[in-house]
């Protein structure tokens, strides 16, 4: 009886510790809102915000500088790899790409400002432009030739 009643309390205090332990957050780091906070005490308006800077290369997860109040945090930011760096923190509505110029082996398109992020100051008109494809897209009715 002293027995199945030790092995019972034994039991009782190891499933206790289990649970304590599944409560506790495990290499808890905070979310994704927590570190992209700069200066809790200050409204966006009020906050400055540098460039991205990208952990390496020209693109992908980084961080910039926050200043408020002659407080500076770095947060983190993210530069989308295909993405051009001087528009970045600039949200453009793009018309269509034109012609490719044979001249210079160029296709170009404009956009138009949509928003600025971070209180950047951007464009309200940017024109961007790529190497032309060199492959010749065909239309539906062609077929292959073997």
């Amino acid at each position: 009886m002293r027995s199945v009643l030790s092995v019972t309390l034994l039991l009782l205090l190891a499933l206790t510790v289990t649970a304590e332990a599944s409560k506790r957050p495990k290499n808890h780091k905070g979310s994704r809102h927590e570190k992209t906070k700069a200066a809790s005490e200050c409204s966006s308006a009020e906050t400055q915000y540098g460039k991205c800077v990208p952990e390496s290369g020209d693109c992908g997860d980084g961080l910039r500088e926050a200043t408020c109040k002659e407080r500076t945090e770095k947060i983190a930011c993210r530069i989308p790899c295909n993405w051009k760096k001087d528009i970045s923190d600039c949200k453009y509505k793009f018309s269509h790409w034109g012609e490719c110029d044979a001249a210079t082996n160029t296709k170009s398109r404009s956009g138009t400002l949509k928003r600025a992020m971070f209180n950047a100051e951007c464009q309200t008109t940017v024109k961007v432009s790529k190497p032309c494809s060199p492959k010749v897209k065909k239309t539906r009715g062609e077929k292959k030739s073997n």
